[in-house]
This record gives structure tokens, C-alpha cells and sequence, in this order.
């Protein structure tokens, strides 16, 4: 990359005047080019017209380049300073990806703000905890619906003493003084640059490396989510490290669909494209977005666990409405692929028939690099993709440790571990037991700096060395592959002694293409059993092919013949587990799994507390053997309305349940 040589150059130049020794480029990153906004000025002049990202809109692909980005990002920044935005402030993200929501944070980190994404789909209680919490004086929203919820924070929202709506449709009607449209802030923002010429560059010059830039929410899978600081330079210095295992340029492409406030969409859409000047992408909407991935095919892709699992199901669900003889041969490629998988190589023929034109439909077919992060995938999944020669790699870390820092070679097939660490981290195994499992313990110098007003917190977190406890088990195998095999609070025992991993489990359920999240029970309990949710694009796609009436989510799941479908899934899955670890009894749930009623965090990982709260009434009926559940219960719907659901469960054995009945 020609950055590098430039750097390079910069090094000499620096060893020549005598100043400190600098050995790496990721050196010469952080003393001359250590904060975000530096970086983009740096580009912005040497390459003020090379496309930096692009966006769709009106089915119109809009390009922006860096001298673009660079300008807006002035703009906005001196319009936040004109309303008296300070720096050290926090100010405040809410809406979908765009690049947008990228000038503005860059804006503020301009100004010396912290920056603190939240999640579009939040209610507003949970917004109005972190805004808050974090003391935002200013929030950037996408439009009126989020604009709505931070106007419905009442008490919470004190610290606000700016809200900026982007989309003005609906908002005529609002009369609160708090209020500044888009358009009044980029006007401020110029006046203030005619009246003030390099003011921005003075404001960007006076950051610091050491300074934080994002507080990033953590999962919060137990209680509320804490805020991680990261801080300029440590970021960039570990995202250094990770382009060097995974290398990528000005010339590749990066399509951006997980939510932003995620610490790795804040890696690949917010920093990464500093460093490395790799073109990001902007889909039109959610509803859009694999439609449009296909039409820039993208090199580089991140995808969330569920997105994969889902994209496969989507698959199965198109190949369902072809004829026999493509269903035939979708099914024959899937078996030969896997199968030549596990020799080591690619069957040529299953690609030229079948999966050549799969990765073309997918937008799949120029990538280089696919990453899956956040949570496990099941390897029957990741087979799937890899077979239809997806260059698919798990990632593994947490937003404590900005992000990613352990990756799979892509040379191997390697199903089970998350890879080998970056060079700039350390990883170790505490208090390993017989078989060498232990807790992950790790550093690197890409750290956080700790939680946001929570020093607590920050000493649990982290050992008297400066180690951080990830609170994941795992272990190191032969080829020194970090292997990680579920939260330590969440790896459970039967009450005969038995132990497991119940997201091991939910991994193998949800690689049926008919069940969309899977709950395993059975700690503290004498057996396993499970709570299974249908995926319902495939399952109503099954039921409509074989003439099934259903009017509703919950009157499908509820189908007998939709549950004697899942059975068997379930019985499949019992057949590749040991018997002390397979399933004996499941119910099928009325709903979905819903972030809206704390089930599942943003990033859809299991509460297992809310879970086991919340359906104590069906988990007790599970265990004592009864055939039938009655529910009645209140449910909330995505526009915070709540709702009464009444429904009769069935509860359904499986031939290990009915096999180890009949022996007791």
C-alpha cells in the first residue's frame, strides 16, 4: 500500500532528525497520524479524489470521495461547535448505517467528544439508560421515529441539550428547543468555516492519541450493557495488526450491514477504511441490503452468526420452489462438496454446476476475505459455505479488546477453533482443568482503557497484570489453535454429573434450516430439553408447499404437523451427540426469541436468566413430564404496544426420552 511506503518514509525522515527510533508503520501511525480525524485530513490530501465510500439511495449508488468526506465532516464538525459542543463531551448516535452517522461521529471526535453508537431497534427506556448514563450533551438521529424515543426520555435525557434529525419527513409538527434539523447544522457549520478558516484543522490538530473516542456498549447478556473506552491510537495500532493477517487495500470492497454501535462494524466501517483506504458501502435499507451487496461484490465481508445461518435457510427455502431435478442436484453438490471438503479440496464439478452460480447469486463470487464474529457458528453451517467456496473465517474477541484478535488460517479447514492470535496479542488459559480447559485471558496493546464511570467494574475485569478476563472457556489445541467453547458461567451440569455446552447444542439445532433460535436447558436438571423457535421464512415456505393453513406466527408453531417436523431436526441432531448430551423432551414456542423483551441482547445472544424467568412455567412443565402447557402471557410488539398471547403448548419427546423411559 502506498500509505506504507509514505510511512516508511516518514520513519527515515524522523530517524534522520534524530527523533525516537520508530520500527513499524503502525509506529509511525501513532505519532503523526493517531486519531481518526488526522488520518482522514492525511488522505483526504493525498488521494482527495479516490472514492471513499458510497451509498445507495433511490436505487442510485451516490459516490463520496475522500476530499467529499473529508469536507462534510468539517461541515458537521463546526456545526456541532456552533450549538457549543465541548470537547470531552459525549455525543450520541442513533439510526441505521449511513455514512452520515460516520461524518458525524468523525465530526465529533473532531472536537475532542467521545462518541457513543446505540442501536436503532432499542426502546426507549434502553436508550434513555445509556444516554443517561453517558451524560450525552448532543445526539446525532437518523429520523422521526428515533427522534421520538429520545423526546420520550423525559428525566433521563437531562444531560441533552442537542438533538440532530437527519430525515426531516414528520417533523414539522415538533415544537421542542432542543430540535436542530440537518440543514440548519451544515448551515452553522459553513458559516462558521467563512468566518473561521482553519478552525476545523485546529481543532483536529489539538487530539491526542491517548484520547477516547468510542465508548462501546458491551453485550449486557446479565444486566445492563457497560460502555468500553477505547482510545485513538491503541485502536489503530491493533487494527494495524489485524491487516496484517488480513490484508486489504484501496482497491477492495466492504459492504456495511451489521448495526454501526457493534464494536466490529465500528473496525471495518469507522477505522479500518482510515488505515487501509478499503472502499465501504452502504446498502439502501435492511430490506435491500444482500441485493445490493450483490451488485458492488464485495472482497471483504463481515457477517454476524445469524446472518450466515439465515442467508443458508433463505438458500434452502429458494431451492424448496425449483423443480425435482435442481432440488436433486442442490442436495447432491451440498453432500459431494462437504464431503471433498473434509479431503482437503473443492469438488470442481459440484462448483462448476451448482455453486459457482450460488456465490454469483449471492454477490459472493469476488471475495477474498469472509469473516463470521460475535458468537459461535455450528460447523455444519460453516461447512456449508465453505464447500460452496466461501473464503469464510472465524473471528474471535470482545469490544473490551477492540474487537477481533484471534483469526483462522485460511490454508486449513477448521471448523472448531477461532484461529491462531493476532501478532500484537497474548493469549492464555487460567486455572485449565484436567483436559486443559480453562478461562481466556488476554492482552494486547489495543486494549481498553476501562469502563466509562465504572472503576469497579474495570478491576474485575482485569488481573493485577493488565490481562483481561474474557469470562469465555476455552483451550488451545495441537496446531495452538485457541478453541472457545462457551461462556464459564453458561458451560452447565446435569444433576448426574454430566456437563455441557449448551450453545454447542443450540449451534447443531439451528443449522436445521427449519429452526430459527434454540434454547438448551438442563443445568441443575436431571436431563436436556430445549425451547426451539421455528424459523418462519422457511417453515411457512414448507407449510404453503404442502398446503398447510396457518394465519400467524404462533398458529404455525402450534401445527402439529410443524412440530413433527422439527422433531425430526431434533432427532438428527441427537444422533451426532453423545447420549448423555442429546435431547429428550422440547416445546415450540409461540413467538419469536425478541430483543424487545430482553430474551436476547442487540446482538442476539441468549439471556439464559430472562429465559429461565420468564418460562419457569413451561420449564417446570417440561421436566415433570407433561404433555400440554397452557400460557397466557403479555408480549411487546416492535412499537412498544403490548399485547395478551394465549396458547396451548405441546410438549414433544424424543426417542432418547422414550428409550431411557422405558429402561427406568
Amino acid at each position: 500500500m502506498d500509505q506504507l511506503v509514505e510511512l516508511d518514509r516518514r520513519v527515515g525522515a524522523a530517524q534522520r532528525a534524530g527523533r525516537p527510533r520508530a520500527r513499524t508503520a503502525t509506529t509511525a501511525w501513532s505519532e503523526e497520524l493517531d486519531t481518526f480525524p488526522k488520518l482522514l485530513l492525511h488522505n483526504a490530501e493525498r488521494w482527495p479524489d479516490a472514492p471513499a465510500m458510497r451509498e445507495k439511495e433511490f436505487g442510485i449508488w451516490n459516490v463520496y470521495s475522500w476530499r467529499d468526506y473529508r469536507d462534510r465532516v468539517r461541515t458537521i464538525a463546526l456545526g456541532l461547535k456552533s450549538l457549543g459542543v465541548q470537547r470531552g463531551e459525549v455525543v450520541a448516535l442513533i439510526g441505521r448505517n449511513r455514512p452520515n452517522w460516520v461524518w458525524s461521529e468523525l465530526a465529533a471526535h473532531s472536537l475532542g467528544c467521545m462518541t457513543l453508537g446505540i442501536y436503532e431497534d432499542v426502546l426507549a427506556h434502553e436508550a434513555g439508560y445509556l444516554v443517561g448514563y453517558a451524560e450525552a450533551r448532543a445526539i446525532v438521529c437518523e429520523d422521526e421515529e428515533q427522534v421520538d424515543k429520545i423526546l420520550a426520555l423525559g428525566e433521563s435525557g437531562r444531560s441533552l441539550r442537542w438533538i440532530v434529525y437527519h430525515d426531516d419527513r414528520g417533523m414539522r409538527k415538533y415544537r421542542d428547543p432542543r430540535l436542530v434539523s440537518w440543514r440548519e447544522l451544515c448551515e452553522r457549520g459553513e458559516e462558521l468555516a467563512a468566518k473561521e478558516p482553519g478552525l476545523f484543522e485546529a481543532e483536529v490538530a489539538e487530539g491526542r492519541g491517548d484520547d477516547v473516542a468510542i465508548l462501546c456498549t458491551t453485550s449486557g447478556t446479565t444486566a445492563n450493557p457497560k460502555l468500553a473506552m477505547l482510545q485513538f491510537r491503541p485502536f489503530l495500532s491493533h487494527i494495524a495488526a489485524y491487516l496484517e493477517v488480513d490484508p486489504r487495500g484501496p482497491e477492495d470492497e466492504y459492504v456495511s450491514i451489521l448495526p454501526l454501535p457493534w464494536i466490529m462494524e465500528q473496525v471495518y466501517t469507522v477505522a479500518m477504511p482510515l488505515l487501509c483506504r478499503i472502499r465501504v458501502n452502504f446498502p439502501e435499507s435492511a430490506e435491500t441490503a444482500m441485493r445490493d451487496l450483490r451488485e458492488i461484490g464485495p472482497t471483504h465481508l463481515l457477517l454476524a452468526p445469524r446472518v450466515w445461518e439465515q442467508t443458508a435457510a433463505d438458500l434452502r427455502a429458494r431451492i424448496m420452489d425449483a423443480g425435482p431435478l435442481t432440488r436433486a442436484l442442490f442436495d447432491w453438490a451440498v453432500r459431494a462438496g462437504t464431503a471433498a471438503l473434509e479431503r482437503g479440496r473443492r469438488h470442481r464439478l459440484a462448483d462448476l454446476l451448482v455453486f459457482g452460480a450460488l456465490r454469483d447469486r449471492l454477490g459472493f463470487s469476488r471475495l477474498k476475505s469472509a469473516a463470521t464474529g460475535g458468537a459461535a457458528l455450528g460447523p455444519d453451517t460453516f461447512k456449508f459455505f465453505l464447500a460452496m467456496g466461501v473464503p469464510l473465517r472465524q473471528l474471535y474477541g470482545q469490544t473490551e479488546l477492540a474487537g477481533a484478535y484471534t483469526i483462522q488460517r485460511g490454508d486449513e479447514l477448521d471448523t472448531d477453533s477461532s484461529g491462531v492470535p493476532f501478532p500484537d496479542t497474548e493469549v492464555r488459559i487460567d486455572d485449565p482443568d484436567e483436559n486443559g480447559v480453562g478461562e481466556i485471558v488476554t492482552r494486547h496493546p489495543g486494549m481498553f482503557k476501562g469502563y466509562f464511570k465504572n472503576e469497579e467494574a474495570t478491576r474485575e475485569a482485569l488481573t493485577p497484570d493488565g490481562w483481561m478476563r474474557t469470562g469465555d472457556a476455552g483451550y488451545f489445541d495441537a496446531k495452538g489453535r485457541l478453541v472457545v467453547i462457551d461462556r464459564i458461567k453458561d458451560i452447565a451440569r446435569t444433576t448426574t454429573g454430566v456437563r455441557f455446552s449448551p450453545q454447542f447444542i443450540e449451534n447443531k439445532l439451528k443449522f436445521s434450516p427449519y429452526i430459527g433460535e434454540a434454547v438448551v436447558l438442563g443445568n441443575r436438571r436431571p436431563w436436556l430439553a430445549a425451547i426451539l423457535c421455528i424459523r418462519y421464512s422457511m417453515v411457512s415456505k414448507w407449510a404453503e408447499n404442502r398446503q398447510i393453513g396457518f394465519t400467524s406466527y404462533q398458529n404455525l408453531a402450534a401445527n402439529p404437523q410443524v412440530i413433527e417436523l422439527l422433531a425430526g431436526e431434533v432427532e438428527k441432531v441427537n444422533a451426532s451427540l453423545p447420549e448423555s448430551q442429546r435431547i429428550r423432551r422440547f416445546v415450540v414456542l409461540y413467538k419469536e426469541l425478541d430483543p424487545d423483551d430482553g430474551e436476547v441482547t442487540r446482538t442476539r445472544k441468549v439471556r439464559r436468566g430472562v429465559i429461565d424467568e420468564r418460562y419457569a412455567e413451561i420449564i417446570e412443565a417440561i421436566y415433570a413430564d407433561r404433555a400440554r402447557v397452557h400460557v397466557d402471557t403479555v408480549v411487546t410488539f416492535e412499537d412498544g404496544r403490548q399485547g395478551r398471547v394465549e396458547a396451548e403448548l405441546e410438549i414433544r419427546d424424543t426417542s432418547a426420552h422414550r428409550r431411557l423411559a422405558r429402561a427406568a
